[in-house]
């Protein structure tokens, strides 16, 4: 595992990127110096990235209020597609309700959302 570095530290790696990326390219050999610096910098930011910045998984409603707005959908549109009340699609948006699995696939299927995600996988 790799130490931690600090905030200061991952200023001057992301700048030193900036200036080693221009020297640095498809060609450069793996042993070139700059493509060395460049690739530890890069550990290094991401590690702290990881740590400080990480990603999670857009939970459920999420999902369903970023595909809403993606395809311009209203909640009411939504709840007349799949066959539930407007009232319903507020409960999974607002996560007072998760959707049963024969909803979830309907709503897969309406907004373009990937089974894998809604799953939580």
């Amino acid at each position: 595992m790799m130490n931690t570095i600090s905030k200061e530290q991952y200023e001057f790696a992301l700048a030193r990127i900036e200036e080693l990326l221009p020297l640095v390219d498809d060609e450069t050999p793996a042993n070139d110096r700059n493509a060395i610096e460049l690739t530890m910098m890069s550990d290094l930011v991401i590690g702290y990235e990881k740590e400080h910045f990480p990603i999670t998984k857009p939970t459920v409603a999420q999902l369903i209020q970023l595909s809403l707005e993606e395809k311009k959908m209203t909640q009411k549109q939504l709840a007349l597609e799949i066959g539930v009340s407007p009232s319903r699609i507020n409960d999974y948006i607002s996560g007072r309700a998760e959707p049963t699995l024969k909803i979830a696939r309907q709503l897969c299927a309406t907004l373009g959302i990937a089974p894998a995600a809604m799953l939580g996988c």
